[in-house]
């Protein structure tokens, strides 16, 4: 459980919750398990809220609100805590990646997004904001490419992909965007050591998750989460049975795909095709 440390309430709108939520649990003469206890949440999930480690959830601050007779002040302090660059429903899951020291990912339609270029994501986009400006569509862009930048940290997580091949074959944004992404996709999995890509052939027919895209994410002192997304909408499933439910289908896509060496090679082959067609070196 983290420990209450001081927090610079003024840093940042999350620090100010977790300051104000600590001000007000130790006012009821609290523990953080108490706390958790009466919220029907663990002491752990309310210390990474007063550390500034997790972003307050809106239904857990109404809880809280309510427990410490505080009005409406953390639901208050919750909304301007959740303010964020990426689409509000992943949010969290985005933020949970900083924090993650493995990934796996599995999409049926398109590359995810930390593996993906500036011209696909822009592609993809504009697709999904077709009378949004170019201002609007190039925000979205850049955040994307920011979020790939979190494997240059450090010390980035393992991330494992698993991209239908499906995801292949769609010619997204033309044959020259696609060519790029593809090449991409096979240099990210050929020259980074933490990253594993491989490729549910069509031959494998019918897989728990063909219908979705899902991301695990397991962390070094917290229990793994999973992320499925759809068309505008995203669900982070933090259950224990469910997230086990979700990893067990990951491990059987993971079986049934081709070997990474395999996937790259079927990757290398489909960039080529489309830069033939593009009439690209």
């Amino acid at each position: 459980m983290p420990l209450p440390k001081d927090l610079d309430p003024y840093a940042n709108p999350r620090a100010f919750y977790g300051a104000e939520l600590r001000r007000l649990r130790e006012a009821a003469g609290l523990s953080q398990n108490e706390l958790g206890e009466r919220a029907f949440c663990s002491g752990t999930y309310i210390g990474l809220f007063e550390a500034a480690e997790r972003r307050p959830q809106v239904e857990i601050s109404r809880a809280l609100d309510a427990l410490l007779g505080s009005g409406e002040h953390l639901q208050r302090l919750c909304r301007l805590a959740r303010t964020s660059k990426v689409a509000g429903y992943f949010a969290d899951a985005a933020e949970l990646q900083q924090r993650a020291v493995s990934i796996a990912e599995f999409s049926s339609l398109v590359i995810p997004g930390l593996l993906q270029t500036e011209s696909y994501a822009r592609a993809l986009t504009r697709a999904a904001h077709p009378y949004a400006s170019d201002d609007v569509v190039e925000t979205h862009v850049r955040t994307r490419i920011e979020r790939g930048a979190l494997l240059d940290s450090p010390a980035p997580p393992v991330l494992w992909v698993i991209v239908h091949e499906a995801a292949l074959r769609s010619p997204v944004g033309g044959a020259a965007v696609i060519a790029e992404q593809l090449h991409h996709l096979h240099a990210q999995g050929d020259a980074r050591p933490r990253v594993v890509v491989q490729v549910l052939p069509f031959s494998a027919g019918a897989s728990p998750l063909l219908d979705t895209s899902v991301t695990l994410m397991h962390f070094a002192d917290a229990p793994p989460v999973a992320y499925t997304e759809a068309a505008y909408n995203g669900q982070l499933v933090e259950d224990s049975g469910l997230v086990g439910q979700i990893s067990s289908a990951y491990d059987l896509a993971r079986a049934s795909a081709l070997s990474p060496e395999a996937s790259l090679s079927l990757i290398k082959s489909a960039a080529k095709d489309y830069a033939t067609d593009a009439h690209l070196p």
